[in-house]
């Protein structure tokens, strides 16, 4: 089955498009990769997300706005990757569509999660059913709704190591897998989401490329020391955050009890908070290998801190060592997802997501030909096999 992901994650901007050809052999699912775009979005657009997600207030209109406006682009997207990446023949889009708001309560309890891009624009420009929503069914299981490429995760790293894997998208996230124990999966914190929202405000650039701000500024140690005393980081697996939390009012709070900091000092400050607290967690579960996807691949200064504070005993590599490319792995994941929910399997892990079982995710939309979905699989897959 050729199936399109699609997805715009925290950082939000741009829509990741991966297509994969999948099949279940036996105890697996196989991914063979056809290719991967990323379309990003225009300025306006990028404004218009931002001016949508807490703190900032928002009307219905706008979010009603949103919603189809992001479902063009994403139909836009899904078309290209149709044509583009599977030569214009594709059985099903898999649309994660943009976070806007993930509601977690005092105690850690997620009570519900927003995406937008509306998948019948998808549906209409593609021809094909589009699975979408994927995150509200693990909530109202109980789950995090979060981290939902556990699932990739627990399938390709299963062995006789521990290994996790970590991405480093707006939010960072880990997924854990070690031998005779069940596999765990959460939400960090902050990977680059502080740094995008320091580099937006005090320097007028969207990220720190490469890692340069950073790498030019000093760790002013007060600060640091308030951005780590935050209870999130205290609280047990699983747990899901984001922008609901770690925006640009949040890092403005500790910055006033501070006085003037230089951009870059408060770049490299926030830089590093992000490495200190994903390196803690990779010390805690012992990991041999982690194994990095997302944005912050393309931070050098980043991943030298991490190496560093991560150990000698864990090799941190990128997971296109494994056959996926860091910034089309979440793409590809969701496109799993997608897969298992139209065969009827689930696409949770429950000690993951923190859900009371595992569950099959999502929406279905048709698309132009009456819905046929392939017989139920008889078992769930255990690994997953990328045939690159």
């Amino acid at each position: 089955m050729r199936v399109i992901g699609v997805m715009s994650g925290t950082s939000y901007d741009a829509i990741d498009v991966a297509a994969a050809d999948l099949r279940l052999e036996g105890d697996a699912v196989v991914l063979r990769p056809l290719g991967a775009l990323q379309v990003s979005y225009a300025d306006d657009m990028r404004s218009r997300i931002a001016g949508a997600l807490p703190p900032a207030q928002t009307t219905i209109a706008e979010v009603c706005r949103l919603d189809t406006e992001l479902g063009r682009l994403f139909a836009d997207a899904a078309r290209r990757g149709v044509d583009e990446l599977c030569g214009g023949r594709a059985d099903l889009v898999v649309s994660h569509g943009q976070t806007v708001y993930h509601w977690v309560d005092l105690g850690g309890e997620v009570r519900g999660t927003l995406q937008l891009g509306q998948p019948a624009w998808i549906a209409e420009r593609t021809g094909l059913p589009v699975v979408s929503d994927l995150r509200s069914r693990d909530v109202a299981r109980g789950g995090q709704g979060a981290p939902l490429v556990s699932m990739f995760d627990v399938l390709l790293l299963g062995g006789s190591a521990r290994r996790g894997a970590l991405n480093l998208g707006g939010i960072a996230n880990l997924t854990v897998v070690a031998p005779g124990a069940d596999p765990l999966a959460y939400d960090i914190g902050p990977a680059n989401a502080l740094v995008d929202a320091a580099m937006r405000q005090l320097v007028g650039s969207t990220y720190d490329e490469g890692g340069a701000h950073a790498a030019r500024g000093t760790v002013h140690a007060g600060l640091l020391a308030s951005l780590l005393d935050e209870p999130y980081y205290d609280r047990a697996a699983p747990k899901s955050t984001g922008k609901e939390t770690f925006h640009w009012g949040y890092l403005a709070e500790r910055l006033a009890k501070h006085g003037g900091i230089p951009a870059a000092d408060v770049v490299t400050t926030v830089s590093e908070l992000t490495a200190q607290v994903v390196a803690v967690e990779l010390r805690l579960h012992n990991l041999a290998e982690v194994f990095v996807s997302g944005g912050g691949v393309r931070n050098p200064w980043l991943m030298r801190r991490l190496r560093e504070l991560a150990g000698a005993g864990c090799v941190v590599s990128d997971i296109a060592e494994l056959g996926v490319g860091a910034d089309d792995k979440e793409a590809y994941a969701f496109a799993l997802l997608g897969f298992l929910t139209v065969h009827g399997l689930a696409g949770t892990v429950a000690t993951c997501t923190g859900a009371a079982g595992p569950a099959v995710l999502g929406s279905i939309t048709p698309g132009a030909s009456p819905l046929r979905l392939p017989s139920p699989a008889e078992n769930p897959p255990t690994r997953l096999l990328i045939d690159a």
